[in-house]
């Protein structure tokens, strides 16, 4: 029989300061990020509201070239800098309305743009801090660093984050994601290293297999693709009243306009969505069917309709429905958005609700 290593308390001990110092530097990001949607130009505030109120006669063309107006200019020493139009999107529902899409965080203006270049400067450090704090806790046990919840959570959200700078470094313009990204992350991790803490240490025998790499990295991975879609799902719920509101002639005011302003367009918003949730679904089916056969070695049967098994399978079906519905012409906007929320709610249960609230075969990941 083959001993459990013993677990490296030094270790655990440099992997739980490094992720306290990854909040920390959070916190710092956080500010930047405010600080980007606070003192970035609200000049272009507006604009939106040029583009709903075109004549319905009027060419896209024409709708764009109102509701772009001036080119904004930063004065520079030894010139002038010129800054370019924020991009127009044009949706293709026909009847709906055409409106430019924001901005970005900074709204144009060079002060603001610095303070985000900080902000991201800032999340990348305290994503390498954090993956430290990942890897050193897996050293420490010799293991995979996802044994119980509180890894799960720590490495979950280093995850997301990653897949924001991923977006980043494929030069997708995404940077309006990070104050909420960021937000939410340090609600995470806060979580985490209070009520879902737990010590290092070994695993039950129930997860010494090679599945435990497969199986869970890829739900982990799933979870943070889905989280950063329900964050853009969220956003384009509060964009589309927005613009809603401005075409029906209302005047919103106050510092909710400007970010509402400077965000991407609600079809943008929508498309961004959607393209991140069908992305990553084929490999929550994938992490479906690895967890049956994990299952089928370590119990004897492929499918016991555990708890946990069945609400990943409902999570697979909600998110499964918000793909077909958004392909469908008559589901896309508000209806579909709605779909995908209850899909990203059943998967906040699938990982809360089920490991806290109900028994099953997986009970030994505890808290």
């Amino acid at each position: 029989m083959t001993l459990a290593a013993a677990t490296n308390e030094h270790l655990a001990s440099i992997s739980n300061t490094l992720i306290y110092s990854s909040m920390a530097v959070y916190t710092l990001a956080f500010f930047a990020y405010i600080a980007e949607w606070l003192f970035g130009s609200r000049s272009k505030v507006g604009r939106t509201a040029a583009a709903l109120t075109v004549d319905s006669a009027g060419s896209a063309d024409s709708a764009a070239q109102k509701a772009s107006g001036p080119a904004v200019t930063v004065k520079r020493a030894g010139g002038t800098a010129v800054l370019e139009r924020p991009k127009v999107v044009v949706r293709s529902t026909s009847g709906a309305r055409d409106v430019p899409d924001g901005p970005g965080a900074h709204g144009g203006d060079a002060q603001g743009d610095l303070y985000g270049r900080i902000a991201v400067s800032l999340t990348a450090l305290a994503f390498v801090v954090e993956l430290c704090g990942v890897v050193a806790r897996a050293a420490s046990v010799e293991r995979a660093p996802w044994g119980n919840m509180y890894e799960f959570n720590i490495t979950f959200s280093t995850v997301a984050v990653g897949v924001y700078l991923g977006l980043l470094a494929l030069k997708k313009n995404v940077r309006w994601l990070g104050l909420f990204l960021i937000t939410s992350v340090l609600l995470d991790l806060g979580l985490a290293v209070t009520v879902l803490y737990t010590a290092s240490d070994q695993l039950v025998p129930a997860l010494h297999s090679y599945w435990l790499y497969i199986h869970v990295s890829t739900a982990i991975f799933c979870g943070a693709v889905f989280y950063v879609g329900a964050v853009a799902t969220v956003l384009y719920l509060f964009k589309d009243s927005y613009e809603h509101k401005l075409q029906t002639g209302g005047k919103p005011g106050g510092f909710a306009t400007s970010v509402l302003e400077r965000l991407p367009a609600s079809a943008s918003l929508d498309k961004f969505a959607y393209r991140v949730n069908a992305a990553v679904f084929p490999l929550w089916t994938f992490t479906i069917i690895a967890g049956a056969i994990w299952a089928g070695d370590a119990w004897g049967r492929y499918w016991n309709w555990d708890p946990k098994e069945t609400w990943s399978f409902i999570t697979w079906v909600a998110y499964a429905g918000y793909l077909h519905a958004r392909a469908t012409a008559g589901w896309k906007g508000r209806k579909a958005a709605y779909l995908a929320m209850l899909a990203f709610g059943c998967w906040l249960f699938n990982y809360y609700g089920v490991n806290i609230f109900v028994s099953g075969k997986h009970s030994y990941a505890g808290v």
